[in-house]
């Protein structure tokens, strides 16, 4: 944005999945806190000994239960669809292949998907809705997982053409190693749901808190494009790079460190005086390859004498005039 300096762009970015995963950390704690507070209720839904998330949801704070899952969803979809469109601008890696494209493409419609169940299965709820509620259930459930097994390996075909990126790499086993613990807890969760009541419960409770920790992963992600200017990492830019045998890495570095490097060359260049020709009070600041002189008055004129001393030329144009005629 035009009214925040760039280095401090990416903040708009990293709020999202950061915001996200507080409104849903603090909405589960909200729900358990209630549920251990009153003594821990049995819930008219409620099959077993251990309330359900969705049992607790369906009472009395269903409002705070629909606020944070519709937060949580819409944020967990933007945070997918920012993280393919800075790829699209050049300030993340850009997909090199059709086919990175398109897992790019299935990961946001099912972070879509998936939004779409948690808002609605906070609606439907478990009391009033059963039937829907579970139905919503699975589709929160599919949508997430398919949309992160999806991420995944998008994240691992671009750290396949790009082996020295190490951040990358890390946020690819990272992201991984969490869906993949998730995936396996919502299998068992989708078994004991109707052959063991209260291990299921627990099940769903570890699973919502683990969410938590997925949805972190974006802030990670995102923050990657912290110092990027918009086409640095694009594909054409990249596939040039390629062709001259340049690294990566260092170019990274240099966009990680934002504008200091520009800025530091910048006054290094001025400090040195002979590179951009700069001046000081009408005094020769420096001499040049070719044996020039640069010299400059007051009123920011300058010339180059060749091989000779350096002439500290007066203030005022007459001045300069009876000197270059040689009177005195």
């Amino acid at each position: 944005m035009w009214f925040i300096p760039h280095e401090h762009e990416h903040w708009l970015h990293v709020w999202i999945p950061l915001f996200s995963a507080f409104i849903w950390f603090a909405t589960l704690w909200a729900l358990l806190i209630t549920w251990l507070a009153s003594g821990r209720p049995h819930y008219v839904s409620q099959d077993g000994n251990i309330a359900y998330i969705s049992d607790v949801g369906a009472d009395i704070l269903k409002p705070l239960f629909i606020v944070g899952c519709s937060i949580t969803g819409v944020s967990f979809f933007l945070s997918s669809a920012i993280e393919r469109w800075l790829r699209h601008e050049g300030r993340l890696v850009a997909n090199m292949r059709r086919r990175e494209r398109v897992l790019a493409t299935l990961a946001i419609i099912f972070a879509f998907v998936g939004m779409c169940g948690l808002i609605l299965l906070s609606i439907f709820d478990t009391k009033r809705h059963p039937s829907l509620h579970r139905v919503f259930l699975l589709v929160f459930i599919l949508g997430v997982g398919l949309s992160a097994i999806f991420t995944v390996a998008e994240y691992r075909w671009i750290s396949h053409d790009f082996v020295e990126i190490r951040k990358l790499k890390t946020l690819y086993i990272a992201k991984g190693t969490i869906a993949g613990i998730l995936i396996l807890l919502a299998i068992a969760f989708a078994i004991t749901l109707f052959q063991a009541t209260d291990p299921g419960a627990v099940l769903e409770w570890t699973i919502a808190f683990g969410f938590t920790f997925y949805i972190l992963t974006f802030f990670f992600d995102l923050r990657m494009a912290k110092g990027v200017h918009k086409g640095e990492l694009s594909r054409q830019r990249l596939l040039a790079m390629r062709e001259r045998g340049q690294g990566l890495t260092a170019d990274l570095e240099v966009n990680a460190a934002g504008d200091r490097g520009h800025e530091n060359g910048l006054a290094n260049t001025l400090a040195n005086g002979h590179a951009n020709g700069a001046v000081t009070n009408g005094y020769p600041t420096d001499t040049a390859a070719n044996g020039h002189i640069q010299t400059n008055d007051i009123n920011g004129s300058s010339a180059f004498v060749p091989g000779h001393t350096p002439i500290a030329y007066p203030g005022n144009a007459r001045a300069a005039n009876t000197a270059s005629a040689g009177y005195h």
